[in-house]
């Protein structure tokens, strides 16, 4: 019998998936940030010597994740660029959802997702195992390296005058800019430019969006949909702020 699961259900049982595996586990997850306790059960399969497989779609992941994954000498990982689905599976379950092995979607977004049994629904479980295992044979095996990072001098923070709220009050007439064009005029790099929001709680990044939090949405960023994902635009008055 197919069980539904909302996003409570898919994280409790996606850890219990991961701890009961006892021949082959298989994780594909476009993104990747493993909350701990994954990592936990992960490590202790590997230290079994279990057959682990991680197929994604990003090649770039953050150093903490890339560094853990290299220690994992085990744990085989692949990349498949055109991958969107997300599948958990072991020998004997199986779980179908909307939510990637991602700290952020556990405990942020509202998922769903799906848990098949081998031993109520046979055929069922057969069909996913089956479509898991040709996107491991289509996706393409690496190797997670460690990549060292040398610690730099702390920069100044780049704060934004609060008087902005009070004096930036009719957006119509409001030119916009994108970062990049705030970045071309305050002289600082697109990156400070995404801290600097960042640091002021006026946007924070989901996956591959940026978002505009009330705050940002108060100050006159308006989100907008691009090619590589959804980004904002802010007042220029912005740029005259950024200190």
């Amino acid at each position: 019998m197919v069980k539904f699961l909302n996003t409570t259900g898919v994280s409790y049982h996606l850890e219990e998936l991961i701890k009961r595996t006892s021949d082959r586990l298989i994780l594909i997850s476009p993104y990747l940030q493993f909350h701990k306790r994954i990592k936990d059960h992960i490590q202790n399969l590997n230290i079994q010597k279990r057959d682990i497989r991680i197929v994604y779609r990003e090649s770039k992941l953050q150093l903490e994740e890339s560094n853990w994954l290299e220690s994992q000498v085990g744990v085989r990982t692949s990349i498949c660029p055109t991958l969107h689905s997300k599948c958990y599976i072991n020998e004997n379950e199986a779980i179908v959802t909307s939510m990637n092995l991602y700290s952020f979607s556990q405990q942020n977004n509202d998922e769903m997702g799906i848990l098949v049994r081998k031993e109520d629904d046979p055929d069922l479980y057969k069909d996913i195992y089956t479509e898991a295992t040709r996107l491991l044979t289509i996706s393409e095996e690496i190797r997670v390296s460690v990549t060292k990072v040398e610690k730099k001098p702390s920069e100044p923070k780049i704060e934004i005058e609060s008087s902005l709220n009070e004096r930036v009050k009719d957006y119509s007439k409001t030119s916009l800019k994108t970062t990049k064009e705030l970045s071309e005029i305050t002289g600082l790099s697109s990156r400070k430019i995404n801290e600097c929001l960042s640091d002021n709680k006026l946007m924070y990044k989901k996956e591959e969006d940026w978002i505009a939090t009330k705050k940002g949405i108060e100050l006159g960023g308006i989100s907008k949909a691009g090619q590589y994902g959804k980004f904002i635009v802010w007042p220029e008055e912005l740029a005259k702020e950024i200190k």
